[in-house]
This record gives structure tokens, C-alpha cells and sequence, in this order.
């Protein structure tokens, strides 16, 4: 109890930029586990977009149609729904809009948390400094006060090390994300490229 205690009376020390950085934390964490939830519903999977590509290059169109139409996330339903078109010069088209679609709203708000990377040691800094011009205004006091000073400036350095924990978080949580999405184009490209190669060898027929 008296660790919470100290811990709250360090924070409110902090200034109210500490609030703000709390408010910063709380979303960082909102963020992550909303685009976990949509990212889990959206991704195929990196041993579908793999199936797939064996199935087109071995050339089981109808085991590649029943995979995509069986399975669930973003590229499966664009490849399903590609491979249901009669006009093959559409398809091209039609998964380079679906997939701009799906790309964007993956990377939704994940700008969010290359901000708040960039923010949150400002705002910590921020908080340090106008702590610590309210520690060395007591020179004028009276003397005899260096160790309120230093523990004053003891205190306004958390949130400088608040700011740093939030940008880690936020830095993780943005890495994590962008790696996914980067891993979810590749497995586009690479069914959009066999399907594509699909449609040439059924033309060239």
C-alpha cells in the first residue's frame, strides 16, 4: 500500500504532462489490441497464401478455388471472389483495388502510433524541464534547500522515463503491426502473381 502511495505522489510530482503521457499509454494499448482483433480476423494466414501458390503452380485450379472460398481474412475472399470473374482482363484490375482497400485499412491508425513514438519523450521532457524550473526557483528562498533541489529534480526526471516507457511501448506495438502487414503483401503479391500467371496460361490455350 505504501508502494502505491509513493508511487502516486511521484506521478503527481510529474506535473500534468503526466496525465497526458497516461492518456498516451492507455491508447497505445487501445490500438493494440483493436488491430490485434482486426488483424486477426483479417489475416489469411501466411500457409494459406502458400497452398495457394502450390495449388496454382501444380495447376489445381479447383483445389486453389475451394481453398480460397473455404477460408477466412482479407486476400482469401479477394482471391475467391477474383477467381469467380469471367473476364479475365478485369481481374488484374479488380485485386489491385481490393487490395489498395485492404491495405488501407490495415494500416489504419497505426500513424497514431509513429506520433505518439515521437511525441511521448517530447512530452516527457517537457514535463521535466518546467519541473525542474519550479525546483530551482527556490534559490531564492532561503538557503539551505539543496536537498529539496535535487529531490525536486529527482522527481521531474520521471517524466522523462514515463515519455521513454510510452514511446517503447508505442515503438513495439507499431514494429509488431508493420512486420504483420508487411508479411500480409507479400502473401498477396505472391497469389496475385500465380493467379496472373494462371490467367496467361489459360489465354495463351
Amino acid at each position: 500500500m505504501d508502494v502505491i502511495v509513493q508511487g502516486l505522489h511521484v506521478f503527481q510530482k510529474g506535473g500534468i504532462v503526466m496525465y497526458v503521457l497516461l492518456a498516451c499509454s492507455f491508447f497505445v494499448v487501445y490500438i493494440g489490441a483493436e488491430r490485434a482483433l482486426f488483424y486477426g480476423h483479417m489475416d489469411s494466414g501466411e500457409s494459406f497464401a502458400s497452398r495457394f501458390y502450390t495449388y496454382i503452380k501444380m495447376k489445381k485450379y479447383d483445389d486453389a478455388r475451394e481453398l480460397a472460398a473455404g477460408q477466412k481474412g482479407g486476400l482469401a475472399l479477394i482471391l475467391a471472389d477474383a477467381m469467380k470473374g469471367n473476364e479475365q482482363a478485369a481481374v488484374p484490375a479488380f485485386m489491385e483495388v481490393q487490395s489498395g482497400i485492404l491495405i488501407a485499412k490495415l494500416r489504419s491508425r497505426l500513424y497514431y502510433l509513429s506520433v505518439i513514438v515521437t511525441m511521448a519523450p517530447l512530452l516527457g521532457l517537457l514535463g521535466t524541464i518546467s519541473g525542474m524550473i519550479r525546483s530551482f526557483s527556490i534559490f531564492n528562498v532561503e538557503s539551505g534547500q539543496a536537498v529539496a533541489i535535487t529531490g525536486g529534480v529527482g522527481e521531474a526526471l520521471v517524466a522523462t522515463a514515463f515519455g521513454l516507457c510510452v514511446a517503447v511501448l508505442a515503438l513495439a506495438v507499431h514494429a509488431y503491426f508493420t512486420q504483420r502487414l508487411d508479411r500480409m503483401i507479400t502473401d498477396m503479391e505472391m497469389c496475385f502473381s500465380a493467379l496472373e500467371w494462371m490467367q496467361s496460361g489459360m489465354s495463351g490455350r
